[in-house]
């Protein structure tokens, strides 16, 4: 189906006019009670096609906006990757892009999907191209979404190239979960057993401390340090919050306004122990499917290299495939310009070469991409079960430290009366 279907009216065509939600209700020609909600200009616009429908509307009213959360949660990668799908199947069956547009925003339950939705279709409809309707919309499709859709436009090959974005994205949505499963697990535990050691320091300790003072003698070293500890939480334990806090709010900061320490942190996350391996393997796959579905959809390799750069969520492969890029811009193989920069295993630059003597770059950068996010996900399942007795250790060593060290005393005083 080609592309030319995006372009329906002249481009001097005024924009129209945006679509309130009514709900209404209303009787069939039998009596039958119906109700329902729709998008229209206005209520009297409604009830006419109502009528035309052949049901005579009773109630037609604005659909009331909740009072909390009314516009909706935010727009994931994984809405965009759904509405690519559908919208990609309904053209393949043969419903133009505008009325594909307007079936997918009435059926979205995000409010803030179904408008951004409305304002594309709308921007369709005075004229522009899908990719120009998208390049409003940076936020929710990036450069690389907006290229490939120009491709496909270009080559009248929208429809698949659509639901080759949206696997693409389903994929690499897959991938970041599986590293941030990775890292949100012992972060998470580390969290609950600083929380559950404050809260015996500040409230459990010093009913111990009480207990202590009556003894009339010397506390061991370990239950002292404790026991000072405890008085320093219970008398800062605002100023640690707060230091914590700010900790984090900082480095938050700094990793987005900050350059150099956003790169300084991607090389550290590369030579870090079993986490840094996944990151490789990361980086490789997301590196691989992704010029492999530009390249496939028609974009020249050079424009590919340039838009693939910012895919590979590390800075080190980032500066890498721009290397890349320039050398394959001076007539260089993929596969040599990949061997220069010394970063790629061995298997990854022969199947590129093997791909390219053949004229399948991209499908043996698939096969690349399968087995590298297949590494990924049985590094973080073993990661997973490496953490479990480490994380339980850790545990043991906070909490049964301070349990051990406020029954020492006691202990102590049991075989002095012995």
């Amino acid at each position: 189906m080609s592309a030319t279907r995006t372009a329906a009216k002249p481009t001097s065509a005024r924009r129209p006019d945006p679509l309130d939600v009514f709900v209404w209700q209303g009787t069939d020609k039998r009596g039958k009670v119906m109700k329902g909600e729709q998008q229209a200009k206005n209520a009297n616009a409604l009830r006419a096609e109502l009528r035309r429908q052949g049901i005579t509307p009773k109630v037609v009213k604005p659909k009331p906006k909740p009072l909390f959360g009314g516009a909706g949660k935010r727009i994931t990668p994984l809405d965009i990757a759904v509405f690519s799908r559908q919208l990609a199947t309904m053209m393949k069956s043969g419903v133009p892009i505008v009325g594909a547009m307007e079936i997918i925003a009435n059926g979205n339950k995000n409010p803030r999907m179904s408008t951004l939705v409305n304002t594309i279709r709308a921007d369709i409809e005075s004229g522009s191209s899908l990719y120009e309707a998208l390049s409003k919309h940076p936020v929710q499709f990036d450069e690389l979404y907006r290229n490939l859709v120009r491709a496909g436009e270009s080559a009248g090959v929208l429809e698949t190239v659509l639901d080759t974005i949206a696997t693409y994205k389903e994929n690499i949505e897959s991938l970041k979960g599986k590293i941030k499963k990775a890292m949100f697990y012992p972060a998470m535990v580390i969290a609950v057993a600083l929380i559950v050691s404050s809260i015996l320091l500040v409230f459990v300790v010093p009913q111990f401390e009480e207990v202590f003072k009556g003894f009339g003698a010397d506390l061991p070293a370990f239950t002292k340090l404790i026991v000072a500890l405890s008085r320093f939480m219970v008398s800062w334990w605002w100023a640690v919050f707060l230091g914590i806090a700010g900790v984090i709010v900082a480095f938050v900061m700094a990793k987005k306004r900050s350059v150099a320490f956003s790169r300084f942190l991607d090389r550290m996350i590369l030579k870090l122990p079993v986490v840094g391996q996944i990151m490789h393997n990361s980086a490789i796959a997301r590196f691989s499917r992704t010029l492999a579905v530009t390249f496939k959809a028609g974009v020249p390799l050079v424009e590919a290299l340039d838009t693939v750069a910012g895919a590979t969520g590390n800075v080190v492969y980032e500066d890498a495939v721009r290397n890349i890029r320039d050398d394959v811009a001076v007539g260089y193989s993929v596969n040599m310009a990949m061997k220069q920069v010394n970063l790629f295993p061995h298997m990854v630059v022969q199947m590129a070469a093997i791909g390219e003597e053949a004229g399948a770059l991209d499908t043996m950068l698939f096969k690349v991409a399968e087995f590298y996010e297949q590494e990924v996900n049985n590094a973080v399942d073993a990661l997973a079960s490496l953490l479990e007795p480490l994380i339980m250790v850790f545990l043991g060593v906070i909490v049964g430290g301070m349990v051990v060290a406020m029954y020492l005393p006691i202990f102590k005083l049991a075989s002095t009366v012995g």
